[in-house]
């Protein structure tokens, strides 16, 4: 009876040995993919739950994986996105930041009342130059609100926990202050397209050419990284993954990025501004009628810009490499020569830039602000950080990583929105999901000590 066992063993053990030889020629990041599965699992469980409250419609005819609702998705994930990006490398660095959706709040309706009750009425109303100066002074009132909680934290010697749990409630009270708890609005119609809306008959995005051709220069992206990545190996004598891995790596990464550009192309203009469109323009409407494509949304666009920036910076600066020795060991990084004390102000300053970012991002796609903007997202920002894999432990994480769980999150926010879920239980499921991520990530730490 022991042989029929051995052998029953056999393909098992060599079917997990022959992942495991994919896993280690790919170098794929195991908890990324992991973390890829669970959202399709989200994503077709909302479609299935959503198809199953329109009778008739068939097991995937629900309305979550349609251009429009994914386009929007996106869209309402590029907020958090954004934060989350600057939220890494705090963690890593050991800090916490719970004033992140404070921030965004104020800075928020310090730019609505700008423009309104300041430059609108002294400039004009429409000036070409008034969402620029406020876009400017926005990020200038985020950096400097995050440059002073980094000073008390560094120089002060006041736990980051306290200062931005302070700043939490301050800067909630000043948003209230600054506009009395009433809603600003309407915001410049140009600043308007930085949230994707349309003004007028003009769209927050690109459209279809300039998205297909971005979609093309992604791939030669992904080909040339590659090829460098490949060179640089060979040039210090490292290993080399295997030719096969190369292009599996290579077609996957081009199909991902023309997947994403086909989707947002699928996403047409409403024919209210279709028919405000041709009634400007005179052009003639051909007999199958007009399809005008969104194409990539001007916030995705700006995500997608930072996210790329800031990997860069963490990956290939002097900054990026001090951040994380800082986080890995503190004590060893100033005995190193690093100056912890400035490194920390400047995280919490940029911490600070980027929620402006996401306040013209947020104010703009509402075109309104109010003392209630970017509530709770202090919470999503830290749970999506945790879920890309950030460990709260410090000096470990990746923006990538950070920016698809902030991809998760929303995911589960307009999966129970379409369902009709109350908030109560929304904001139940969150968090849970941030204590099951947190358990998740120790037990990896464990597993990997």
């Amino acid at each position: 009876m022991s042989a029929p066992a051995v052998q029953s063993q056999g393909p098992a053990m060599s079917e997990e040995s022959s992942i495991r030889r994919f896993f280690r020629a790919t170098e794929i990041d195991t908890r990324m993919l992991g973390m890829v599965g669970a959202l399709l699992v989200i994503w077709f469980g909302f479609e299935i739950a959503s198809a199953a409250i329109r009778p008739g419609e068939g097991l995937l005819g629900g309305n979550f994986l349609s251009p429009r609702n994914l386009w929007i998705l996106l869209v309402q994930t590029s907020s958090i996105a954004v934060m989350t990006t600057g939220m890494v490398l705090i963690i890593v660095m050991r800090q916490i930041d719970l004033s992140v959706g404070s921030i965004l709040g104020f800075t928020a309706v310090c730019i609505a009342y700008m423009q309104v009750f300041i430059f609108g009425p002294s400039l004009g109303v429409g000036h070409p130059m008034i969402w620029i100066i406020t876009l400017i002074l926005g990020l200038a009132i985020g950096a400097g609100i995050g440059a002073f909680h980094g000073a008390l934290i560094a120089y002060a010697g006041i736990p980051s926990f306290i200062v931005t749990l302070g700043g939490l409630i301050v800067w909630r009270g000043a948003a209230w202050y600054v506009i009395k708890g009433e809603t600003v609005a309407p915001m410049d119609k140009t600043f308007k397209l930085i949230g994707g809306g349309i003004s007028g008959t003009t769209p927050g995005s690109i459209g279809w050419t300039a998205s297909w051709t971005l979609g093309l220069v992604a791939c030669v992206a992904v080909v040339a990284g590659i090829f460098n990545d490949r060179r640089q190996r060979q040039r210090f004598n490292f290993p080399l993954r295997p030719m096969w891995a190369e292009y599996f790596l290579g077609v996957a990464g081009c199909l991902l990025a023309l997947g994403a550009t086909w989707l947002v192309n699928s996403y047409y203009w409403p024919k209210g501004v279709v028919d405000r469109y041709v009634a400007e323009t005179g052009i003639t409407v051909p007999p199958e009628g007009l399809n005008i494509p969104f194409g990539y949304s001007v916030p995705v666009l700006i995500a997608l810009g930072i996210g790329l920036a800031m990997t860069f910076m963490a990956t290939r600066t002097r900054f990026g490499r001090y951040v994380y020795a800082t986080g890995g060991n503190p004590e060893a990084a100033e005995l190193a020569g690093i100056n912890t004390k400035r490194l920390t102000l400047m995280i919490f300053a940029l911490m600070g830039a980027l929620a402006a970012v996401s306040a013209c991002i947020s104010s703009a796609r509402l075109d309104s602000a109010t003392n209630g903007l970017g509530q709770f997202d202090e919470l999503y920002v830290i749970a999506a950080a945790v879920i890309g894999g950030t460990s709260l432990a410090g000096g470990l994480g990746t923006i990538y990583g950070a920016m698809l769980g902030a991809l998760v999150m929303q995911s589960l926010q307009s999966g129970m929105t379409l369902l009709n879920f109350q908030s109560a239980v929304k904001d139940m499921v969150v968090g849970s999901v941030l204590v099951i991520a947190v358990f998740i990530d120790q037990v990896y730490r464990r597993r990997v000590k």
